[in-house]
């Protein structure tokens, strides 16, 4: 076949996803401080920029993956089921510490942007950050912000949380695990819930439902808190 018939299949997106994850995963093995998704994401950048192929190839097959995100992030439900009667009775500090977060990244996100000289486009591609990429990149676009941009904003928000956050949280005295869930889903959505469910699964669904509830907080509360710096 063809090299140039082959880069246009979706088979070379998904290929190479999947072995740069499986070394990415062996290298986790050896040294745990390695993120596999930061390391996979690194490993795509570098063989994409030193053969010369253009995203857009690669993208036929990581569009197939992203289509799967839908599923994962519906899979994120059957924790939260098991775990619905402890998220239930602490439901009112749950959601205290969600809107608390939320309104924090917006505020600081815009603040940051504000207090550089930036524009207005580049405040509201910021903005959303913190929540999860359908709605980050949805928010961006309607109050016109750079979605591409946005989305990039978002993953490396959840690598840096899911990198540093529990070790952050713990060294600062949190090491309840709903404390602990929350924090991450509010703050690195779905990357950072991925995470910590491998800690516990009582985090996880915690995360689970912070990052839902993150996500429609802040899109009540972005046009009203954009507004102060406008």
């Amino acid at each position: 076949m063809n090299p140039d018939s082959l880069l246009q299949q979706p088979l070379f997106g998904i290929a190479l996803s999947v072995i740069c994850y499986s070394l990415a995963l062996a290298l986790y093995r050896k040294w745990s401080w390695l993120h596999p998704l930061f390391i996979t994401s690194g490993l795509i950048i570098v063989f994409l920029l030193s053969a010369d192929i253009p995203y857009e190839a690669y993208r036929k097959g990581g569009d197939m993956l992203v289509f799967f995100l839908g599923p994962a992030t519906v899979a994120l439900g059957i924790p939260l089921y098991k775990n619905a009667r402890r998220i239930r009775s602490s439901l009112p500090s749950i959601l205290g510490g969600i809107t608390a977060g939320s309104v924090s990244a917006l505020i600081l996100s815009a603040a940051f942007v504000w207090s550089l000289g930036g524009s207005q486009e580049l405040m509201v591609t910021m903005m959303p950050k913190s929540v999860t990429s359908p709605i980050a990149l949805e928010i961006s676009r309607q109050a016109g912000g750079i979605p591409e941009l946005t989305a990039v904003l978002t993953v490396l928000t959840g690598l840096i949380g899911s990198m540093f956050g529990p070790g952050l949280l713990r060294l600062c005295g949190v090491h309840d695990d709903i404390a602990l869930g929350t924090a991450i889903g509010t703050a690195a959505h779905g990357i950072g819930t991925a995470r910590i469910i491998r800690d516990s699964e009582l985090q996880g669904s915690v995360s689970g439902f912070a990052m839902g509830a993150a996500a429609i907080i802040t899109s009540i509360l972005f046009i009203p808190l954009y507004g102060l710096f406008r």
